[in-house]
């Protein structure tokens, strides 16, 4: 039977999600890859429970995460029953909708009808009454913009999901979605977007709208699919997600000009006593608009060594402009 470490919420740091009271993990668990079917069941086990006891307590998943679509929330129900059924009070579950889910005119995008069925199916899977954070995952060009908010304030007032978020809005989107959902009463409480060393866009446009609207931010992909690791210092290595064939990096991407940036990282990092993956996520979280930042793993021991960066999260002028430079910013 699964025991929890005693002493899981000493070393880990937590923050408001923007003007809230909910507090969220620096680092969270996101189930992008490795917990779908096609993985191995005993080894994303490990990793949920090697996150609680690291003193992660959310975790991230959608609708359509796998392969193939849908596992990664039957997955993670399972291991929520197993293991974690007796913390469901200590922990937070985020899902989301808005990519293609099921086949026909229903399963895909932002329309009310796709957004609460997709819900009503993930809580099957997950095997939960509620999420406690349920997210449009993209803008949707064809249905209104007040459709979709409809359908996160009737899943609010439902009590289906007691928070509600959005992904991969551009910030006039977000500062509409925004307006809509509290005119209702609903708060919209988080934006997941995409950041990283190499993938800054939202510095100058979303960020600053999330700070004057109390919107918090979570990002994903801080670590850049994997770049931001010494893994592809050298070579690609076997199963990592560069050689996935079902994987968004892809070994085109990792150039001879990206490398070289990465081993120049890496230098910085080794100088600040840390691995490149730490020292990217604790850039990341030197932003205060930040409220966690969403790392995804294929082993538990990558866990592990992650969220030590917690512990050393500042930076000096010198070190932040060595990285601007190498980034070219």
């Amino acid at each position: 039977m699964y025991i929890p470490f005693p002493d899981r919420y000493s070393g880990m740091h937590y923050k408001n999600c923007g003007m809230s009271g909910l507090k969220l993990p620096l680092i969270s668990l996101g189930l992008w890859h490795n917990f779908g079917g096609v993985d191995d069941f005993y080894t994303a086990r490990c990793m949920i429970r090697k996150a609680f006891d690291c003193g992660i307590t959310h975790f991230d998943l959608a609708n359509n995460y796998g392969p193939p679509p849908g596992s990664a929330e039957l997955n993670f129900g399972k291991i929520l029953k197993l293991d974690l059924q007796s913390y469901r009070d200590e922990i937070v579950v985020s899902t989301k909708a808005g990519y293609g889910m099921w086949d026909g005119p229903y399963g895909d995008w932002g329309s009310k009808k796709y957004l609460i069925a997709s819900l009503h199916q993930s809580l099957k899977r997950l095997q939960l009454d509620y999420v406690d954070i349920f997210y449009h995952h993209r803008p949707d060009p064809q249905t209104p913009l007040e459709e979709t908010m409809e359908a996160l304030i009737q899943i609010s007032k439902e009590g289906k999901a007691l928070y509600v978020g959005v992904s991969n809005y551009s910030a006039e989107q977000t500062i509409q979605a925004h307006k809509i959902l509290a005119s209702a009463g609903v708060r919209l409480l988080i934006h997941q977007p995409k950041y990283n060393m190499f993938e800054r866009g939202i510095e100058k446009t979303l960020l600053p709208v999330l700070e004057k609207t109390g919107i918090g931010c979570i990002v994903f992909s801080p670590l850049a699919q994997g770049l931001l690791t010494d893994k592809y210092l050298n070579s690609i290595p076997l199963n990592s997600r560069a050689s996935k064939a079902h994987g968004f990096l892809k070994s085109t991407d990792i150039t001879s000009e990206i490398r070289l940036k990465i081993e120049k990282l890496n230098e910085i990092a080794q100088k600040r006593h840390q691995t490149l993956s730490q020292m990217a996520i604790a850039w990341v979280l030197r932003r205060k608009e930040i409220t966690s930042a969403l790392i995804g793993a294929s082993n538990p021991m990558q866990i592990e060594e992650i969220v030590k960066c917690v512990k050393y999260r500042d930076f000096s002028e010198s070190e932040l402009n060595d990285i601007d430079a190498i980034l070219g910013s």
